[in-house]
């Protein structure tokens, strides 16, 4: 299915699919997730760049939506996986090109995706009641965050890289699901199109006021918070158990390793805003900026 496509090399093999490149092995998943996934109503896309804020907007969506169900004190957060809650479109949904699982736990349901805007299924962007959540962050940290991430590597199917080597190579857009400026690109689009249906947050919006941003996100969905709620401190009670910190100190999130190689403790690593200052040089700064 890739031999034709055009090839690169950047932590692992990289090939071309609708301007973005996708690792090698996700391809048939990306491919499959575009042809297959048909979108229900209240169906709910959380899209981004790896690195970006993945995590914590999973956690935070599952606990918008299924406030009803769990209470924070008794969120199936505190013993499970962010991403075992909120399971990827290619990665998992699609791997490999098979579909699997999409009525589990049930429909309408919450999917997480890095593919590009090109990349979602028609069926995605043609239904007016299947909302897409994209998180954009400072390309900068994103491309910090990614390197740490890899870096952390246990898997041999991953290269080892440079921080220089890396970096050029994410300035050139030769990155996963890169270009970046492209990838947001689309979804900024879509979300200035449709607002009703493509709500575009920053990363950096978050961490500076994560209250008001998780009312605009709960009202986007669908799901907003009632009065009372809010009069119980219930906002900022899901916001603490979503925070990185939190999540991070839970022991489920602490030991393991994901079946692709990652260790599970290297999705929490720092999530500070302007970290990039910290490792990159002021040269390679301005080239970004």
């Amino acid at each position: 299915m890739t031999d034709h496509l055009p090839k690169e090399n950047c932590y692992f093999p990289l090939r071309k699919y609708d301007d973005t490149w996708y690792s090698s092995h996700l391809i048939p998943g990306v491919v499959a997730s575009k042809q297959l996934f048909k979108a229900e109503e209240g169906d709910i896309i959380l899209a981004s760049l790896p690195k970006s804020g993945t995590t914590w907007l999973k956690a935070l969506i599952f606990s918008i939506v299924n406030r009803n169900r769990f209470k924070p004190q008794d969120s199936p957060l505190l013993t499970t996986q962010p991403h075992d809650l909120v399971l990827g479109l290619e990665f998992d949904h699609f791997r490999d090109g098979v579909p699997q699982n999409l009525n589990q736990p049930s429909r309408p349901g919450i999917f997480a995706t890095h593919v590009s805007h090109a990349s979602l299924s028609d069926s995605i962007k043609a239904s007016n009641n299947c909302r897409i959540v994209y998180v954009c962050r400072n390309p900068l940290d994103n491309f910090m965050s990614y390197w740490h991430f890899f870096s952390s590597s246990k898997s041999q199917n991953v290269q080892g890289e440079t921080i220089e080597e890396s970096f050029v190579k994410y300035c050139k857009g030769v990155h996963p699901y890169c270009p970046f400026w492209s990838h947001n690109l689309e979804y900024w689009k879509a979300s200035l199109e449709k607002p009703e249906k493509v709500l575009f947050l920053m990363y950096e919006d978050l961490k500076e006021d994560i209250v008001s941003q998780l009312k605009r996100l709960a009202l986007f969905l669908g799901f907003p918070f009632t009065e009372e709620e809010q009069a119980q401190g219930l906002v900022e009670e899901i916001s603490m158990l979503c925070s990185l910190g939190n999540l991070k100190s839970l022991e489920v999130n602490q030991n393991g390793v994901r079946d692709h190689g990652m260790p599970v403790s290297s999705y929490f690593r720092n999530g500070e805003v302007g970290d990039y200052v910290n490792h990159l040089t002021p040269s390679m700064i301005e080239t970004l900026n």
